[in-house]
């Protein structure tokens, strides 16, 4: 047996030197620059800013910590990610302090498994170095993550590949170097099988940005998610990753990762609202005595650490199966965890929101923009109802049908053979009972 809830005292450091980091120094620039401007490496705020303090990260070693040795990386497992993760998650900056920001981590994966050296050395690097970002164009307007419907398509011209199609909510487009486009290679098989990923630098002509969509609470039209259209784009023949057919075998390096990190960050966004929550409870009086004495707001505060708590075990939990077997085997965790992150997101952010009564719901206050980011979370990388069905088809594997017409749970036949088990000390105590 194995079983540890303790981190090594030398990660546990380096943990406390995060806290105090993120507090102290990135959490500052969330509350001075809007969030859009992560993305925009043209904004004087990364050079003045944010590449300092990359440079303090680098020095603790903690940069791009999902990532290898051989790409600059320390190799960090999943288990530790997500506790590093629970701290950036407080902050809306922070990931690209640390070099850890979606979705240039998971598209930054599928270029050191299927780039070629060329491509690495023009595009990789640059990522991993966090001079540019990227873009995963994926989804599309008339079908949403539905890839069975999905129209754009790539066609074979000689030593190119030529793009046609629409693309939704590819997310910052407008400030990436490049993006990795799912489309159709072959339409006369399962989208399954015939669906490539294709590498297209963002200045190749053909890529027309239809409009950029926003989150609820954004002005109209300043969006940083790109409704595009790939009109005639074309792409060398080396640009299709992994082979034609293989975009689906792809997708999966980059979203299991993508899902687990999306959940480890929310543990952090959490215990930011209840932070809040209890410091408003303790701090606040009405009708005589504190919100804290109240047993409605007692119950609040227990409900959010007890689902808190449970989600963050099984976050770990999640992350813990995939350092020990892998993200393939570790399908049904990741699952679960995408489905529960969304509900406890939404369910504790409430509850400090309206302990903070108008407060809470003004623009004085984060929380509205916290609970906003439930449904998103409840979207991105694929809605929870497909999710829930990985789920339910994962463990309904590990089952069979009752073999006879009853189920095996029916007590007369247990009963019966509970009997016929102990039929010599039941006729025992009959005899006894008789005499």
């Amino acid at each position: 047996m194995a079983w540890d809830f303790e981190t090594e005292p030398e990660f546990q450091e380096k943990l406390d030197w995060l806290k105090t980091f993120v507090a102290e120094q990135v959490e500052p620039i969330d509350l001075a620059f809007p969030h859009h401007l992560v993305y925009d490496k043209a904004h004087p705020v990364h050079a003045e800013v944010v590449k300092p303090l990359q440079a303090q990260v680098k020095a603790q070693g903690l940069w791009a910590c999902h990532l290898g040795p051989d790409l600059g990386g320390l190799g960090f497992g999943q288990v530790k990610l997500g506790l590093m993760n629970e701290i950036l998650g407080r902050s809306t900056w922070a990931p690209m302090a640390f070099g850890c920001q979606a979705p240039d981590t998971g598209n930054a994966e599928i270029l050191a498994h299927y780039g070629t050296d060329e491509q690495k050395q023009r595009f990789l690097q640059p990522l991993l170095d966090g001079e540019i970002v990227s873009c995963f164009s994926m989804t599309e307007p008339q079908g949403g993550a539905d890839p069975q419907v999905f129209t754009c398509s790539a066609e074979r011209d000689g030593d190119e590949w030529v793009l046609n199609g629409e693309k939704w909510f590819s997310s910052n487009l407008r400030y990436a170097a490049f993006a990795i486009v799912m489309a159709v290679t072959d339409p006369d098989v399962s989208i399954y099988q015939g669906a490539s990923m294709f590498l297209v630098p963002t200045d190749t002509p053909g890529i027309e940005i239809v409009r950029n969509v926003g989150l609820a609470g954004e002005p109209f039209g300043e969006g940083t998610h790109a409704y595009v259209r790939y009109n005639n784009v074309r792409v060398p023949a080396e640009n299709v990753l992994g082979g034609p057919g293989q975009a689906f075998v792809i997708a999966q390096t980059r979203l299991g990762g993508g899902r687990i990190h999306h959940a480890m960050r929310t543990i952090g966004m959490c215990q930011r609202a209840i932070d809040m929550m209890c410091e408003r409870a303790l701090s606040r009086t009405t009708q005589g005595s504190l919100l804290a004495s109240k047993g409605a707001v007692q119950e609040y505060v227990a409900d959010s650490w007890i689902e808190l708590h449970q989600f963050r075990l099984m976050v770990l939990h999640a992350a813990w199966v995939i350092d020990q077997r892998g993200g393939n085997k570790a399908r049904k965790e990741i699952a679960a965890v995408k489905v529960a992150t969304a509900k406890v997101l939404k369910d504790i952010v409430f509850r400090a929101m309206h302990l903070h009564g108008s407060l809470g719901v003004s623009n004085e206050m984060p929380l509205i923009g916290m609970w906003t980011m439930a449904p998103v979370m409840g979207i991105a990388d694929g809605p929870t109802e497909v999710h829930k069905i990985t789920v339910a088809r994962q463990v309904l594997k590990q089952y069979s049908a009752a073999p006879g017409m009853f189920p095996t749970a029916h007590l007369p036949a247990r009963v019966a053979a509970a009997r016929d088990r102990f039929a010599h000390l039941l006729e025992h105590q009959m005899t006894n009972d008789i005499f």
